[in-house]
């Protein structure tokens, strides 16, 4: 089955290069890139611009992270009580961000991106994640680095909004980009539960 990668419209603007999903609180952001024959220059992680736009009035990186993977290495789907702005920063990443609350008008709504750190091409792009939505992430070569700034300090979180999802959940049903038993991932991601088991659904 061939993967459906999100593509920004025009209709979907919200403000300049800011683009709205198919899940609630989740945000496509474009960053332009200054390139010369040094290499570029650009400026990304910008929460003013998740202000300006309404999404998040108050939003403050109060940390920044940086998840390093080869390829093949697959993270997620985790959610976290913490929004959270992100981009690659190298390599090429698969990303699939899944709305896995069960109280939202999205739920179980899946969107994909690639994301190619090109530094030749001169617009960069971001997401920013809402609280509690799940999201995942597989290195399609790598290294690949992910760079994210989120509005907690780690040691501050609410520790009951740290979730891993199974993202081999039928339910959601992702399209990875390589088969299930190609894919590397750690324990927890083994142990994960699906949706029905976390709500208790039939």
């Amino acid at each position: 089955m061939a993967i459906n990668y999100y593509s920004p419209k025009k209709e979907l603007e919200i403000a300049e290069n800011i683009f709205k999903t198919n899940i609630d609180g989740l945000y496509y952001i474009k960053y332009k890139k200054f390139i010369d024959d040094r290499g570029f220059f650009s400026q990304i992680l910008e929460p003013e611009r998740i202000k300006a736009a309404g999404i998040n009035p108050n939003f403050q990186i109060k940390q920044v992270n940086l998840s390093v993977s080869r390829s093949k290495i697959a993270r997620g789907i985790h959610t976290e009580g913490w929004n959270k702005l992100i981009t690659i920063v190298e390599g090429h990443a698969f990303c699939a961000l899944a709305d896995v609350r069960n109280d939202s008008p999205t739920y179980k709504n899946v969107e994909y991106f690639d994301f190619i750190a090109d530094p030749n091409n001169e617009w960069g792009e971001s997401l920013y994640i809402t609280k509690k939505i799940g999201n995942s992430v597989c290195a399609v070569e790598g290294p690949m680095h992910y760079l994210y700034g989120v509005d907690m300090l780690y040691h501050e979180r609410d520790k009951k909004d740290d979730l891993a999802v199974s993202i081999f959940d039928p339910d959601l049903n992702i399209q990875w980009p390589f088969p299930k038993e190609e894919l590397i991932i750690s324990q927890r991601d083994i142990d994960s539960i699906t949706l029905k088991e976390l709500y208790q659904e039939n």
